[in-house]
């Protein structure tokens, strides 16, 4: 084993055994390693130390690793374009990122087409930046109630990045309105609450996210 590959297995040991005690709710969570660039032998490192996901923020990635990743869950983390949800649907296990209704029509149209359900979480736009994707939040129970009722699609709950901040006082009450659009939504079948990513996953935890999308904390930075 590289000293590479050593510090993955061994960052990705550290966050499982942080995340065995669940978070603010008491609630098991989901590590979906983020692996944006990392090629597949540091994504395989990190499947064999415990990671049971793996989210891809670019069709052509997702695409040019699916058949060199083998053992974990294949999940869409990033903006997906409508034109490029061919190569996903029917081979993903999640998709994160539906932000916008012609996306639901598409990915519904090819889940038909193709005889399958696409499980897919609902994008919240939750510090309303004009850079970001995502349903506005007074739209969010809406939209999940909207891709409940589309043919081939099956929302499991919801989707947010937080504003880039290290100010709690911020953040904390985003995260929480986040949660109880989540709370809102389960009698309808939300199991997801996916928030959270290196620099503030611990913050989410504690305010109620199930699912965190994670990278530099596993595999270290990205090469310049």
């Amino acid at each position: 084993m590289s000293a590479n590959e050593a510090m993955i297995a061994e960052h990705v040991k550290a966050v499982l055994a942080e995340l065995a005690a669940g978070n603010g709710y008491g609630e098991p969570v989901t590590l979906v390693a983020a692996v944006k660039t990392r090629t597949p032998a540091e994504i395989q490192c990190a499947i064999d130390a415990g990671v049971t996901a793996v989210g891809e923020n670019k069709v052509q990635e997702f695409r040019d690793k699916y058949d060199k990743i083998i053992g974990a869950e294949r999940h869409f983390i990033g903006h997906l374009q409508t034109n490029k949800a061919k190569y996903l649907v029917g081979r993903t296990h999640l998709i994160h990122s539906l932000d916008r209704d012609e996306l639901a029509a598409e990915l519904s149209a090819l889940a038909v087409r193709r005889e399958t359900v696409q499980d897919v979480l609902i994008q919240i736009n939750i510090g309303d930046e004009a850079s970001k994707g995502g349903y506005p939040l007074s739209d969010g129970l809406a939209a999940f109630e909207r891709a409940a009722k589309t043919a081939g699609l099956r929302p499991r709950g919801f989707m947010a990045m937080l504003p880039l901040s290290d100010d709690a006082s911020v953040l904390a009450p985003l995260a929480d309105a986040m949660r109880r659009l989540f709370e809102a939504a389960r009698p309808m079948g939300a199991e997801f609450l996916s928030m959270g990513m290196s620099g503030d996953y611990k913050l989410c935890l504690a305010h109620g996210a199930n699912m965190i999308r994670i990278g530099t904390s596993l595999f270290g930075n990205r090469p310049a």
